[in-house]
């Protein structure tokens, strides 16, 4: 892996280098912040996993100008090991780590080991699973394109990384873009790269992440969301092999393999005008699609160990096992957020189970979310809990489903669409305290289609939650 240090590599800083290099990281270094963020602009710093800062430096603001550039890397900050305020206060910054010093060898190998693995581990013993990575073994030593399809939180992104850690490019850089997350007028910057002085705020080159995937594979996630005019650049730049620095004079050689991932049906979304054919073809050579979590049962058993061992580590707790009747709830449920769903319900049971097992009381999936009849969209929406919902699956089934209280359900009938599609988008904002992101993910639609939806709430005076969970009309 490739690590930046931001400091001055005198004294114990140095030795955590040394470690670091000893541990087989390449290693680059940079005096202050701002030449910190220099690096991983250039093609020099492209790939780094982890930037090491001396906590004495502005923790927060490096944060701060990671955020502001889009710049996806994990931060530990170090300092003495007696300081225990300038730990907390850089933890509070937002660095993931805080490694004391003197600096222990096996505490930084742990660390680096971390950052390598992390959000890389599949877990599975589904054959519907194991017929997906089958695939993926085949072809993952090509360079052919890649489209990877399924609902928000089956987990592409870690099929993506699969990939390239089985192909011949797996030494080089992996490098993944949001195309939902990042604004439209900034993302052809974000992946083309830009000139000192392309427009107003460049001031100074910025390598876009196609070159500084270079050499290694680039995962485009939900690439659905891209714009059209985008979507055309792109196509140039698979066809050309070269791209185009926004206010450059020439353009430059890439090599890359290319990973897309969908949460949408892009044949239908072709149909629709919304996405290129042409494009659509030059992408989808070979398409694995993961099943959602409700058709690969298998799994969630493994995958509920997996996470009820990792946040018991993660938070000092003795690890409980699943009481019988918390795991007929676990197989029971739907899970219309996927593996992400089951991950957050299993660090909520950890942190709230009492006694020597993991009970439903602890899980809390009873009327958490229940899914709605109606699809918008692509998918189904999910209802949280009580609220404007139609009864439980197994109630529409015809099952018993009198396996806990009746939720009250509000009737539909009489309602129009728009209206219940108003209600189930702020109830769910409200459910994850304005959470943006998290509830685009339960709701099983983009981040770009929910603010659409919320600012055309809040102009018709609507209380939209604001993202710290304060309703104001204004907020979107």
């Amino acid at each position: 892996m490739r690590l930046l240090i931001i400091g001055t590599l005198s004294g114990q800083l140095g030795k955590a280098c040394s470690i670091a290099v000893s541990r087989g990281a390449k290693v680059l270094q940079a005096d202050d912040i701002d030449a910190g963020l220099d690096v991983l602009r250039s093609s020099i710093g492209a790939g780094t996993a982890l930037v090491m800062i001396d906590v004495g430096l502005d923790v927060a603001k490096l944060v701060a100008d990671l955020a502001a550039e889009h710049i996806n890397i994990a931060v530990v900050a170090c300092g003495m090991a007696d300081d225990t305020e300038a730990a907390v206060q850089a933890i509070k910054a937002g660095a993931k780590e805080y490694i004391p010093l003197p600096p222990d060898p096996e505490l930084i190998a742990a660390v680096l080991e971390a950052v390598t693995e992390e959000s890389h581990h599949l877990v599975f013993a589904d054959p519907a699973t194991r017929q997906v990575l089958v695939l993926a073994d085949q072809i993952a030593g090509s360079s052919a394109s890649i489209l990877i399809g399924g609902e928000s939180g089956t987990g592409k992104e870690l099929l993506a990384r699969y990939l390239h850690r089985k192909s011949q490019r797996a030494d080089k850089p992996f490098v993944s873009v949001n195309c939902a997350a990042i604004p439209e007028n900034l993302l052809e910057s974000e992946l083309f790269g830009h000139e000192k002085g392309a427009f107003t705020g460049a001031i100074a080159r910025r390598i876009g992440k196609f070159e500084a995937a270079n050499g290694g594979s680039l995962l485009l996630d939900e690439i659905s969301e891209m714009d059209m005019h985008l979507q055309a650049k792109l196509l140039r730049v698979l066809q050309e092999r070269e791209i185009d620095r926004v206010g450059g004079a020439k353009p430059v050689k890439i090599d890359i393999r290319l990973i897309a991932t969908t949460n949408r049906l892009l044949q239908e979304e072709v149909a629709k005008g919304r996405f290129r054919e042409d494009l659509f073809f030059r992408i989808n050579v070979v398409l694995l699609r993961i099943p959602p979590l409700r058709q690969r049962p298998a799994d969630i058993p493994v995958l509920c160990d997996h996470f009820i061992s990792k946040y018991s580590e993660a938070n000092g707790i003795p690890v409980r096992s699943l009481s019988p009747l918390a795991a007929e709830q676990m197989r029971r449920h739907r899970w219309p957020g996927n593996v992400r769903e089951l991950e957050n319900a299993m660090h909520r049971a950890v942190l709230l189970a009492a006694g020597d097992e993991i009970t439903p009381e602890a899980i809390m999936l009873e009327g958490e979310t229940t899914p709605l009849a109606t699809n918008i969209g692509q998918g189904a929406i999910a209802v949280p809990g009580g609220g404007n919902g139609t009864q439980d699956t197994a109630a529409r089934d015809g099952q018993d489903g009198q396996d806990g209280p009746e939720v009250p359900v509000t009737p539909l009938v009489g309602r129009t669409v728009a209206d219940v599609e108003r209600d189930l988008i702020i109830n769910t904002l409200e459910h994850c305290l304005g959470n943006r992101t998290h509830a685009a993910n339960i709701l099983g639609i983009s981040i770009r289609t929910l603010r659409n939806k919320l600012k055309q709430y809040s102009a018709d005076g609507a209380a939209v939650p604001a993202p710290g969970g304060e309703a104001s009309p204004a907020t979107v």
